[in-house]
């Protein structure tokens, strides 16, 4: 490792993020670039860099930084370089002069120890003397905890969250209770904090330690879809994580319960527990809906005589069903539709919206994803929005749930009707925050399948809804003769149904090629997805989704992915490329947004680069095409659906991966061309006949199955599915 001492003569680039820095460092006269993360660095600067030569494809040499220090500046000029920097406010470089040349080499000192000195200078007053006094130490305080910080393994974009969160208060948390970093810091999980404790030599058995894994595990079983777990359970898993027994977590039961940090009810006979805000979420979504479900005095002849002259004009016959469908959303203001492929659930939509129309009414129509929003569109010829925007996102903190949405309890949306599809993807988050925007008076439509996988957030809430029995619920069963046609449709349905389903008819949209061995099924998809599916149907090999149940092995997501970026994306000296952890992006990728993320920015711009629109929020699940990385910047650009494009920093990579080959799951609400879906064996929670179901559903034209025929029959026959702890229906029965 070497040693360079220098000037920062110029700072190129500087990401407020991560703190990753490039800069230009004059050393004995010679300009070295230098890169790193270094916070609080500053034009004008004395620095003391360790680190090393590297040779960079494409900026040539350069230094990389891996520690640096402040050091004195050593003249008059450097003083006054550094004060006219700009690294205090309020100083630039006239003042600066002005300083030096009054106090020359004891211009640091004088404003350290006797800033009322400041004020002989003119176009300084006492008031701004002070201001600068103030900025010089802010400075040296911030820059004193970014040390302290690091040496707890803290990153530099940490850092400062945890300076600007508790100033020098920082100290004693650290010392005392690192755990309350967790709470208060966004992005600070339990495993960081618990990292942290470590190295502050707090005790494993810590009051704090205990309390903040019970809060830990609460937290990821809500990321597993759990709205609380039951009293044996969250200690089983509490003490496993924490390397302690049962008694020691059940001790700080009833103190989190006394803080309000968790509450303990009894839900089928037994003791379970909810993060407070989890629980409160689900009472209070409770609550708004039931406050919803107005009845209205709808005239019985007239309603059926308004759908027949819809029925003549549209030239559509409904079945009674989709009649009923029709009258029920007109006398209630809770409704809900659910039904599988080919039920009719998208024309039952289309005589609402005319329906309502000819009565006058104003209506909004939403989904929970681009995608869905999209298709809702197309097939409705009326403009559908996803929810969050038509909820007006803000961009605000996601634990901060009101200021994430313009739309709410002061600003509530207007319209008379409300029609929301693909309500199996809605969680509870998102389901609160739509009825905090919707007034008593509103009807509200929600339509889904309720066979298909719950969402992917916490919460089952279309599930429980229709089990609560507090609403209206219309099942649509009639597969239309038009639909029946579709081998996609039919098997569905008899999926769906506990049915076998002939896997040796093989027909244009529906077919299994038995396979035997993982390497042989890897060949085939690379060979359907590329060559002769596109062809086929009328798509890229981009628009084609494999879906798999599992994300390890050798037919896991991981694997396939990387597989797939070889064949249909291989490395090419015109595309760059970004390592990030055991990923890696390419430019031309097809990637995945893997988390809610309601602060990054996206725009949308003509084909000059001009903006026509822009906004913030991307969410989990949201596809996209790696359009550019840029080493310089340390970013890359990812263009989403619409042509949204956002740019990440490097160090937000994480939030996105491969999404040539995904999981079941993460393709609800969703619809594809053509999907590609290897089954050979897995574990039985995740070959079940849910995930089938799911999967085959999301194909617009052909289902190709490859695998063992004997796997797609056990999966038919396995009901079995991952248990989900909610408990929306338990209070829809209560309040």
């Amino acid at each position: 490792m070497e040693t360079l001492h220098g000037l920062v003569e110029h700072i190129v680039y500087h990401n407020e993020n991560n703190g990753y820095t490039v800069m230009a460092l004059m050393c004995q006269g010679d300009e070295v670039m230098c890169t790193g993360t270094m916070a609080m660095v500053n034009e004008g600067e004395y620095i003391k860099a360790e680190g090393d030569y590297v040779e960079h494809g494409t900026y040539g040499r350069q230094f990389r930084i891996a520690s640096f220090s402040i050091e004195a500046p050593e003249d008059l000029f450097s003083i006054e370089r550094y004060l006219g920097s700009g690294a205090i406010k309020g100083i630039g470089p006239s003042l600066a002069g002005r300083i030096v040349k009054k106090f020359k080499e004891d211009s640091f000192r004088i404003i350290e120890s006797e800033p009322e000195r400041l004020a002989e200078i003119k176009g300084i007053s006492e008031r701004k003397a002070q201001e600068i006094y103030q900025q010089f130490h802010d400075k040296q305080d911030m820059r004193q905890a970014m040390m302290f910080l690091s040496k707890y393994g803290i990153s530099t974009a940490y850092a400062v969250k945890i300076y600007n969160e508790y100033g020098s208060r920082l100290y004693d948390i650290i010392k005392e209770n690192p755990y309350q970093l967790a709470e208060d810091v966004t992005g600070i999980g339990f495993r960081l904090a618990d990292d942290i404790a470590r190295r502050a030599g707090i005790s494993p058995e810590s009051d704090y330690r205990i309390r903040s894994g019970v809060i830990y595990v609460l937290l990821q079983a809500s990321m597993n879809g759990h709205m609380y777990l039951p009293v044996a359970e969250l200690k089983a898993q509490a003490a496993e994580i924490l390397g302690v027994s049962e008694e020691i977590v059940d001790r700080q039961l009833m103190d989190l319960s006394i803080d309000k940090k968790i509450i303990i009810k009894n839900i089928e006979e037994r003791p379970v527990v909810y993060a407070s805000m989890y629980y409160y979420l689900e009472l209070s979504t409770a609550r708004l809906l039931k406050n919803l479900n107005i009845k209205y005095e709808v005239g019985l002849t007239e309603a059926e005589r308004q759908i027949q002259r819809i029925e003549a004009n549209e030239k559509i016959e409904l079945d009674e069903m989709q009649k009923t469908a029709v009258i029920e959303a007109a006398r209630n203001g809770v409704l809900v539709i659910t039904g599988g492929p080919g039920t009719g659930k998208t024309t039952t939509i289309n005589t609402m919206i005319r329906f309502f129309e000819n009565e006058g009414m104003s209506i909004r129509l939403a989904a929970p994803t681009g995608r869905a929003a999209k298709r809702m569109t197309e097939a409705t010829g009326y403009e559908a929005q996803t929810i969050h925007r038509m909820l007006e996102l803000t961009g605000g903190p996601e634990d901060k749930e009101g200021s994430r949405f313009e739309r709410n309890e002061q600003n509530p949306l207007e319209e008379d009707v409300i029609i929301i599809d693909e309500m199996s993807m809605v969680d509870i988050h998102l389901m609160n925050a739509l009825l905090k925007a919707i007034m008593p008076g509103t009807r509200l439509i929600m339509v889904g399948d309720v066979n298909q996988l719950p969402s992917v957030g916490p919460g089952n809430v279309l599930k429980d809804i229709i089990q609560s029995h507090c609403f209206n619920v219309v099942m649509l069963t009639k597969i239309f003769r038009q639909a029946m046609e579709s081998a996609i449709i039919k098997n569905a349905h008899k999926i769906n149904d506990g049915e076998d389903i002939d896997l040796a008819v093989k027909t244009p949209d529906f077919f299994c090629l038995k396979r035997n061995q993982a390497l042989d099924i890897q060949g085939v998809i690379i060979a359907l997805v590329r060559d002769k599916l596109p062809k086929n149907v009328g798509a890229s090999s981009f628009d084609i989704q494999v879906l798999t149940p599992m994300r390890k092995g050798e037919l896991g997501v991981e694997r396939l992915n990387k597989l797939l970026q070889e064949y249909l994306n291989p490395k090419d000296e015109a595309k760059r490329e970004k390592e990030q952890g055991d990923r890696l992006f390419r430019e031309g990728d097809k990637v995945m947004q893997i988390k809610n993320n309601y602060q990054l920015e996206w725009e949308i711009t003509d084909r000059y680069g001009i903006p026509l629109e822009k906004g913030v929020g991307v969410f989990n699940g949201d596809m996209g095409i790696v359009r550019e990385i840029n080493f310089f910047a340390e970013q890359m650009t990812v263009e989403f659906d619409e042509g949204r494009k956002i740019t990440y920093p490097f160090a937000q990579l994480d939030e996105l991966e491969l999404a040539y080959a995904i999981t079941v799951h993460k393709s609800q609400g969703s619809e594809y061309p053509a999907i590609v879906m290897p089954l050979l064996s897995g574990p039985r929670m995740l070959f079940n006949r849910n995930i089938l179901y799911t999967a085959v559903t999301r194909a617009k034209k052909c289902v190709a199955i490859v695998g063992s025929g004997q796997t797609v029959m056990q999966m038919i026959h396995n009901q079995r599915e991952q248990k989900r702890y909610s408990s929306l229906d338990v209070w829809l029965g209560e309040v």
